[in-house]
């Protein structure tokens, strides 16, 4: 079974984000970036399905810029065997990001493809779902639990109700939660080996994909500074304010 697993780099999650002083985006130079924390899951999660001896191969894939190398070399120093770097300075968006996907799938011909559930650095949550849909593949959101056995997956996911139980079969695409796995950390001789795996590095005009934005960002702005507390003398006090100054979001 060969596991394709799309990894994004990202504003590393311990760093304050700041909008750029004309509002066009968020700050990225000279800031530290890592692998996005889903991901890391997703890699994880491949790694070990290898490891267990039902996986025979875990190919890593990134797409933009020529950096994004550094977050290919990340998951194979944490177990993947191969990387692919789709390189573009284009900004991506989720639909752009899902065709170049699709189209490597088409190449590689994985048996699975196994993604985090969302980037965060957009939130947006929806690339795993426009790839199963390009595909035409069945596809598990929010994993928190999955099992492959007898030529498909069964994965378990959190609902509105609870806990839901989905068989799927392969190939498949399916997003990971937090809960599916704590990734490793990279030891230092899997860093040293990492740097002598392939990455192959192909363009959008080699997959036959224009990448070209569809979408216009007016402006980035901060949020708003929350408001300090106020301490209130009584019960009665604080009902009168939450009827007559809180605000219903």
């Amino acid at each position: 079974m060969k596991i394709l697993v799309p990894v994004k780099r990202v504003v590393d999650y311990n760093i304050k984000v700041r909008v750029k002083s004309d509002g066009t985006g968020v700050e990225t130079a000279g800031v530290k970036m890592s692998m996005n924390p889903f991901d890391e899951i997703a890699v994880e999660e491949a790694v070990r399905l290898k490891e267990k001896g039902i996986a025979t191969e875990v190919v890593a894939v990134s797409l933009g810029i020529a950096a994004c190398a550094e977050t290919i070399r990340t998951a194979l120093a944490l177990g993947a065997d191969r990387g692919i770097l789709v390189q573009t300075d284009v900004d991506l968006e989720p639909l752009a990001v899902a065709k170049l996907l699709a189209a490597v799938v088409g190449r590689e011909q994985p048996d699975l493809v196994i993604a985090g559930k969302q980037a965060i650095d957009d939130d947006m949550g929806a690339t795993g779902q426009m790839l199963a849909a390009l595909l035409g593949w069945p596809q598990a959101t929010y994993a928190s639990k999955l099992l492959v056995e007898g030529g498909g997956v069964t994965v378990t996911r959190e609902v509105d109700g609870g806990m839901e139980t989905v068989a799927l079969p392969l190939p498949a695409v399916v997003t990971t939660d937090l809960r599916l796995n704590e990734p490793r950390y990279a030891s230092l001789p899997n860093i040293m080996r990492a740097r002598k795996k392939p990455i192959d590095t192909l363009t959008p005009a080699d997959l036959g994909v224009d990448p070209a934005p569809r979408l216009t960002v007016l402006k980035v702005v901060d949020p708003p500074r929350r408001q300090a507390g106020r301490k209130v003398g009584s019960v009665a006090e604080l009902v009168a304010k939450l009827r007559t100054e809180a605000k219903v979001i």
